[in-house]
């Protein structure tokens, strides 16, 4: 007995010399002193490109000579190239360069963009002229639009390289760090990392639009690109602080290695007390009935007991264009001197998320958990479909308000109407984004293993991207089909001869189809805690499964 405790206390003591002598990494890095560096970079971004998007249009009409609808197609299609090549990102700083690497590649070529589009405010060739100042402009030759082209590439580069990584990464830093990681703090985290992008653009729906408007484009871009290039800076001053978590194998590889060993094992019936294999290098997820076929990838039969690896390869492992228009015909004045920018009317839309997001976390979420047993007071998908309820209210609301300002409207005039009507309806689609987006990426966020976060937080920017590419279709679609006959487009540059309130809608109609979509989609999914409540005990207690 004395020889066993003798050998234990020698035991104890090497593991804690161990432990002393050998500093774990993740210890010296991360943790609240990165989030400065983090945040900023994203805000910054946020900033800077948020910056340049309200007055785009604007832009677009007086400096390239287009048409409402050419602007509006060309934006949404910018909009939607930033969200979708978030997946093309996340995928990347998954497999291959890790989130720190992306996100600073994503950083410079911002940067690079915005210099591009400064340069066509400061270079004459780069842009359509006049011959005069009362003739036509000429429309923007091929050279103009490949140069402009390029710069929304860049930029849209930058936002999908740092967009779907950015929150992830500023995760990895807290979830590494021993006192940081419970899942109240990466929560509270996420709330608090969206109000902070949310300050920045209303920084940039009010002073970025203003400098604009008062001190024209060459002024306004040459700010945005000052504040790019302190975005990428404040990211790489803080590299030597962060947790650089490395990039896992392809998930394409590991895809088809899961159709390969399913197939394989096509002929083999699932049973009741079925092992099956777990990677060692993620957390461990659980099995669903939902696509049941795909767990045959990874049961455990038949193997050699000598055996200490396995071949993966026989086993797997588990739109607010068209509302700026609308303020520009109105007034907008709120004293005899000063007159708002109509493109700064979107920061009702950010205050009011802003506002509900701190209202949430810090007073709602807390009274909801005592009678929804939530951690977060509300399930994501109640929140979600709150979002997508408010969404069809807010198109309800500027569909009145447009028929209102329109009755009042002359031709090419300025409406004797308060552009504060528009207020109601930039509010509710605030709320309606405060609960549908963070819903979403929590969503997500906690379906997916960890290895996947960036990939989790990048099919909130998919969405984006369709809802982008399919606004850009829906408008050219409508406007094809209201000129038929030599009749006036509803989407017509000048708003008071089109039909707005009729468009609007339109996307009232399609919000209701959505959520009635959504609707049966919560119908089908069944969510993986109800698939562990479902498991035996024994199971529970046995696996460490992820909920």
């Amino acid at each position: 007995m004395e020889g066993d405790s003798n050998q234990l206390k020698s035991s104890i003591h090497t593991d804690l010399q161990t432990e002393l002598l050998v500093p774990n990494h993740h210890d010296r890095k991360g943790g609240m002193r990165t989030m400065p560096f983090i945040i900023v970079n994203e805000a910054f971004e946020r900033l800077a490109n948020y910056g340049l998007m309200p007055n785009m249009i604007f832009y677009l009409m007086e400096v390239y000579n287009m048409e409402v609808v050419s602007g509006t197609s060309i934006l949404s299609i910018w909009s939607a190239l930033s969200n979708g090549l978030s997946i093309f990102g996340a995928f990347i700083s998954d497999s291959y360069l890790g989130r720190f690497r992306v996100i600073a590649i994503g950083s410079f070529s911002a940067l690079l963009g915005m210099i591009f589009l400064w340069l066509t405010s400061v270079v004459p060739q780069l842009t359509p002229s006049c011959d005069g100042p009362d003739t036509s402009c000429n429309p923007p030759s091929l050279i103009h639009l490949v140069f402009l082209y390029t710069c929304f590439i860049l930029l849209s580069i930058g936002s999908g390289c740092i967009r779907p990584c950015s929150i992830a990464f500023g995760a990895d830093q807290l979830k590494h760090h021993p006192s940081l990681s419970n899942e109240r703090v990466i929560e509270r985290y996420f709330n608090w990392y969206y109000a902070s992008v949310s300050i920045s653009t209303i920084i940039a729906l009010t002073a970025m639009v203003y400098i604009q408007e008062q001190l024209g484009w060459q002024v306004g871009f040459a700010i945005a690109v000052l504040i790019m290039l302190c975005s990428a800076l404040m990211f790489v001053l803080g590299s030597s602080l962060y947790v650089k978590v490395k990039a896992s194998e392809s998930l394409f590889t590991g895809l088809v290695q899961v159709l390969v060993v399913a197939f394989n094992n096509r002929r083999i019936h699932l049973l009741p007390d079925d092992c099956y294999n777990h990677s060692e290098e993620t957390d461990q997820v659980e099995l669903t009935d939902n696509l049941r076929f795909l767990n045959k990838a990874c049961v455990l039969r038949d193997l050699n007991p000598n055996s200490s690896k396995l071949d993966p390869w026989s086993v797997s492992t588990i739109e607010k264009t068209f509302p700026t228009l609308q303020a520009k015909t109105m007034n907008r004045h709120v004293t005899s001197w000063f007159e708002v920018p109509a493109a700064s009317f979107n920061i009702f839309m950010i205050m009011t998320l802003t506002i509900w997001i701190a209202f949430y976390d810090c007073v709602l979420a807390p009274f909801l958990v005592k009678y929804t047993h939530q951690p977060r007071g509300l399930h994501p998908k109640t929140r979600m479909g709150i979002g997508l309820v408010i969404a069809i209210v807010a198109m309800i609301v500027s569909a009145i308000v447009e028929i209102i300002r329109r009755n009042k409207a002359g031709l090419n005039t300025t409406v004797d109407m308060s552009a504060m009507w528009l207020v109601p309806q930039y509010a509710l689609f605030g709320l309606a984004e405060a609960f549908n987006s963070i819903g979403q990426m929590e969503f997500y966020y906690s379906e997916l293993s960890k290895s996947m976060s960036s990939i989790a937080i990048s099919l909130f920017m998919v969405s984006n991207a369709i809802s982008g590419l399919v606004g850009s279709l829906l408008v050219n679609v409508v406007d094809a089909l209201t000129t038929k006959g030599g009749n006036i487009s509803w989407l017509s540059s000048d708003i008071n001869e089109g039909h707005l309130d009729y468009y609007y809608w339109l996307l009232g109609l399609l919000n209701l189809l959505n959520f009635l979509y959504y609707l049966v989609c919560c119908r089908v999914h069944r969510s993986s805690s109800s698939s562990q409540n479902r498991l035996s005990p024994e199971l529970r207690e046995g696996s460490d499964f992820r909920h």
